[in-house]
């Protein structure tokens, strides 16, 4: 079977519904899922009963609201489509108010203060813009309903119930922008995201012999493999066998629930791969990267491989992040950032622009915020992903523009594209763009688009769109308060550009993000530099941030302080169960084995001077000497690591307990690596007691 002939076979989707449905109940389920509002409880009766059947035709036995608590991944809860049996018999239903509304535990899920332990009942409610699918797993094929879940209260558990918010607050005011350009056929703007997944694989049976690997995601111990990324010879290398089967069978379960993969190839890192898909609204393409995420640990296991997500899974190698491609299309199919092909012309594109300027400077702490997970502090700015600073990459053409404007108030030419001569006879001329690409840009223009580098690999993509859109929708609301009635509007809006440009030119950077020079030159601009995750949760809170997120209802300072308390939370749990699991290893592994390897010399020692007393036992010796004082070292890390969590975890301020965690723990926990990775280099390879980087990078 082709792609056609499998892509979104799982997904009720419109053409399915079409199919199934009256076309009024599919008139009225339309216009709903289009234009908002909700439906009639008789047609949800409808609906439901289509989507039951047709999930059963697949083999479906029970039903889930699916959706996204704050603990990063999805959650479900299966009940079966059985009704109460009847003369020993039962029928298989699924009624409207179960497809519309669910009630799991809300006490169990991360809630930051805002749900009291013996307060439990919450809210899962169906978001009919996302398609129902099913699911083909172990437990059986589940019928999932995308939902959000929300507080008996009505505060926000998840990530999608703000995300369809400021998706909401994004369109309302970006089409005040449109109109005022004339425009008065689009009805509603949407925000597009493509995130594009890099990951790792690695053999299953050793990531078992790896206590870190399981416990945290990553290893926390590891001395540098022989040879890494050094010779560039991974990158767009040919994928091996094993990997090609795993590949194929992931895209043929992403294509059956409808999720457009598209790219596959080897990344940086040896063991490293990146999958990408075709853009999709956003709150659709939030939903289908968690499946992404879930399906390729799922596929993984069918091939005794294990995929591992987290952002630094390996020291010393690149590490995996997820490229949040974001852009803003009207419904009738204008994508607002599109230059065109005269960009300093174009005054639409560039009042979007400076909005986008205007919102990325003024709000970088809450995109830096967005961005921030515990995996992350492994890779932002480690010289293979974005700096923590947050700058914007125009490329040279755009930037053009903007110097001229920002200069003279008006951009009167635009550099051109030329054309680019291989010198091969038989290849053709190419025609070469204006401007490069920089990777090392946390937030660059690609073309059409904005490609939020920061965000890491193990991360949802909701919080930071639902930032990017709550930022620009703030920008574009004083753009249109600024502009609408204006008595000369193009002569106003000009002005009114320019003014922006110059007020925030200084987050436009071009140039070696990676560099010590741009630090430098970002701190004499004054642009934050917010280089760990707990130095980024006091953002959510600061007055701007509240006042921007209660202005479009995305947010309430509750919710707002509930998340800050959530992030504090994980970050401390995580950095307390890696601490712990680099006691439980040092204890278990590394220090008897190297006590072995110890023994094993001093024995050798005795052994060749009892055989031949004038023999030079210079180099047993010295690898004992070195041995024991690695030794020494690590039972010395271990202990004061010991004594160290235990004193952090007896704090009862949670922020005060975070910063502890990573101001003390952190620098004790990189001192144990030290000792251990020492060792490894020394001790007998049969006696050390876990795979090695490059067993577990190379041998795929």
């Amino acid at each position: 079977m082709g792609i056609t002939d499998i892509f979104g076979a799982n997904v009720f989707s419109e053409s399915v519904m079409r199919e199934r449905l009256p076309k009024k109940v599919f008139a009225e389920v339309q216009d709903a899922i289009e234009n908002g509002g909700r439906i009639s409880m008789e047609t949800a009766d409808v609906v439901a009963a289509a989507m039951k059947d047709w999930a059963v035709e697949k083999g479906a036995t029970h039903y889930t609201h699916w959706f996204q608590p704050l603990t990063g991944i999805t959650a479900e809860k299966h009940d079966s489509f059985i009704t109460a049996p009847q003369d020993g018999k039962t029928i298989l239903q699924l009624s409207g108010k179960q497809l519309i509304m669910g009630e799991p535990d809300a006490s169990s899920f991360p809630s930051g203060g805002l749900r009291s332990t013996h307060y439990a009942r919450g809210y899962t409610a169906w978001d009919m813009t996302s398609p129902a699918f099913v699911k083909e797993q172990s437990a059986g094929i589940i019928l999932c309903i995308p939902t959000v879940f929300v507080s008996y209260t009505g505060e926000a558990l998840d990530q999608k119930t703000p995300l369809l918010k400021s998706m909401a607050a994004i369109s309302e005011q970006a089409l005040r922008i449109v109109r005022l350009f004339g425009d008065d056929k689009a009805r509603k703007v949407v925000s597009y995201i493509g995130p594009e997944q890099e990951y790792f694989l690695v053999d299953r049976e050793k990531y078992l012999k790896r206590r870190d690997l399981i416990y945290t995601g990553r290893t926390l111990f590891g001395s540098p493999a022989p040879k890494g990324q050094e010779l560039d010879d991974q990158y767009y290398g040919v994928i091996r066998e094993r990997v090609g089967e795993y590949m194929h069978d992931l895209n043929c379960e992403l294509w059956k629930l409808g999720i457009p993969a598209t790219t596959q190839h080897n990344e940086v890192a040896p063991g490293q791969h990146e999958m990408a898909p075709i853009y999709t609204v956003a709150n659709i393409a939030v939903d289908q990267n968690q499946l992404t995420m879930e399906t390729m640990k799922r596929v993984a296991t069918r091939h005794g491989l294990v995929c591992l997500l987290h952002e630094k899974p390996y020291a010393g190698v690149n590490g995996s992040g997820k490229h949040n491609n974001w852009s803003l299309g009207t419904d009738t199919g204008e994508n607002l950032l599109e230059p065109g092909d005269n960009p300093n012309e174009n005054l639409k594109f560039l009042l979007v622009l400076a909005c986008i300027m205007q919102a990325v400077d003024r709000h970088a702490d809450l995109l830096r915020e967005s961005a921030a997970c515990v995996g992350n502090d492994q890779r932002l700015g480690a010289q293979e992903a974005p700096p923590a600073i947050v700058s914007i990459f125009l490329g040279s053409l755009l930037e053009d523009v903007v110097d001229q404007i920002v200069q003279h108030g008006v951009a009167t030419s635009h550099l051109q594209g030329s054309k680019l001569n291989t010198g091969v006879p038989s290849v053709p001329v190419l025609n070469k763009d204006a401007t490069d690409r920089n990777r090392t840009s946390p937030f660059a223009f690609t073309g059409n688009k904005f490609e939020f580098r920061m965000v890491g690999s193990s991360d949802s993509v909701a919080s930071p769109t639902t930032t990017l859109n709550a930022v620009v929708a703030e920008a574009f609301c004083e753009a249109a308060d600024a502009l609408e009635g204006a008595a000369d509007f193009e002569e106003e809006c000009r002005h009114y550009i320019a003014k922006l440009m110059k007020q925030h030119h200084r987050i436009i950077f071009n140039g070696n993000g990676y560099s010590d020079e741009w630090i430098a030159e970002a701190e004499r601009r004054g642009l934050p530099n917010l280089r760990c995750m707990v130095d980024t949760v006091p953002a959510l809170t600061t007055d701007s941030a509240v006042a921007l997120f209660e202005k479009f209802n995305i947010f309430s300072r509750a919710e707002l302080e509930s998340r800050a308390e959530v992030m504090y939370e994980m970050y401390l749990k995580t950095v307390n169960i890696e601490a712990q699991t680099m006691i439980h290893m040092a204890g278990k592994h590394y220090i008897p084995a190297a006590i072995a390897y110890s023994t094993a010399l001093a024995q050798s020692i005795s052994s060749v001077r009892a055989a031949c007393p004038e023999a030079d036992t210079s180099v047993q010796s010295g690898l004992l000497a070195e041995v024991s004082r690695l030794l020494a070292g690590a039972q010395s890390a271990k202990s004061e690591l010991i004594a160290a969590t235990a004193r952090v975890n007896a704090l009862d301020d949670v922020p005060a307990m975070a910063h502890a965690f990573h101001d003390e723990i952190v620098p004790i926990m990189a001192r144990l690596r030290c000792a251990v990775d020492s060792l490894e280099l020394i001790v007998d390879k049969d006696m050390w007691p876990v795979p090695t980087y490059g067993d577990l990078m190379f041998e795929v």
